[in-house]
């Protein structure tokens, strides 16, 4: 089996208001030396090991997970346990 570990972010000429309001909260907090928050997704996929499984991410990525326009993504693919 693999664990597909997927991350997707905004790109980085969108404004990220979110992250944004976590870095003010944060300053509020007192933890002034934060300069940047980026808010972003975390999917997990498993699947069974076979030839096409990083193109079927991609895939995935870009036709579910994503919006291509303002987000990109990254992933990792792991041996599951």
């Amino acid at each position: 089996m693999k664990l597909v570990k997927v991350y997707v972010t905004l790109k980085p000429s969108v404004l990220d208001s979110q992250g944004e309001a976590i870095k003010s909260a944060v300053h509020s907090m007192g933890y002034d030396q934060v300069e940047k928050v980026s808010m972003g997704k975390y999917f997990e996929l498993h699947f069974q090991d076979y030839e096409n499984l990083e193109k079927d991410v991609d895939a995935i990525c870009d036709e579910l997970l994503t919006n291509p326009n303002i987000e990109t993504y990254r992933y990792e693919i792991l041996e599951e346990k």
